[in-house]
């Protein structure tokens, strides 16, 4: 039976041995989720602009929310959320999807030279590409109500690449979960509702009571959302001691979920 390596190595290379590959599905999978309507690929631009006025009329009116004690401002609020929901919805559309990667393509697993580890970062390609659509939509938004944005928006690639990694490492793990427990999609949609309202994106985490504060950091979102926020809408230099830390933590959680993959995809066959 063949072996698949599982070094770090093996993980970026076969990132760029299959990058044509990757790009080709993914770009199959974006335009086939809006083939058939009428406005197409407009729908990827119009779906965060409703969420956000939703979002935003749900807690900046109806529930009075506030990211600042002395500011009433409903225009900070709806870009402040909205930055915190463009990352949570790129692990969300990743992260729901992965238990289901292998099964929704079990053609493939009887294909030997189909390179299976790329499916998860065609998942996160698509995501990405929504997720740019999302930023596009904010930062035209804070042009037209404040000004040209901040410069700290360029250091941005620097906190969304170890988010990437992150979720590519659940990605993994969980796509071969999936195949051998079935119940991991429903768990997991639960998971992700429950981080969502666990997370600071619909509220600042100083919201929080100062004893209570420290659970809301256990939640791996956290970090991601907090810095975005502060190079996209405050204009802040991220912390960049914990930049590396996480980058270094990011990176050794994608590797040991493609290790696991790896060394599991050899028996993907016999179960499906």
């Amino acid at each position: 039976m063949r072996d698949f390596p599982a070094t770090p190595i093996e993980m970026v290379a076969s990132l760029w041995r299959n990058r044509s590959l990757i790009h080709a599905l993914a770009k199959r999978e974006v335009l086939g989720r809006y083939r058939g309507s009428a406005l197409g690929l407009l729908w990827s631009f119009f779906n965060p602009l409703f969420m956000l006025v939703i979002y935003t009329f749900v807690f900046s009116v109806v529930f009075k929310s506030r990211w600042n004690a002395g500011s009433d401002s409903k225009t900070e609020f709806a870009l402040v959320l909205f930055a915190g929901l463009m990352v949570f919805n790129l692990f969300a559309e990743c992260i729901n999807r992965a238990p289901g990667l292998i099964l929704s393509n079990a053609n493939y697993v009887k294909k030997v030279v189909f390179p299976l580890e790329t499916l998860p970062f065609v998942a996160l390609f698509s995501a990405v590409y929504h997720m740019l659509i999302s930023l596009g939509v904010w930062l035209l938004a804070y042009v037209i109500l404040f000004d040209v944005p901040h410069a700290t928006v360029l250091l941005l690639p620097l906190v969304i690449l170890p988010f990437a990694l992150f979720i590519m490492g659940l990605s993994w793990a969980l796509a071969s979960l999936g195949v051998f427990l079935r119940d991991v999609s429903q768990f997991i949609g639960v998971v992700v509702m429950t981080l969502m309202f666990m997370s600071p994106v619909f509220y600042p985490a100083s919201a929080l009571p100062e004893a209570y504060r420290h659970i809301l950091y256990l939640n791996p979102l956290t970090l991601t959302i907090e810095i975005t926020r502060e190079v996209l809408y405050w204009g802040k230099l991220p912390n960049f001691t914990m930049l590396g830390i996480y980058w270094l933590a990011t990176g050794v959680i994608a590797w040991l979920g493609f290790a696991w993959f790896q060394k599991t995809r050899k028996g993907f066959a016999d179960v499906l």
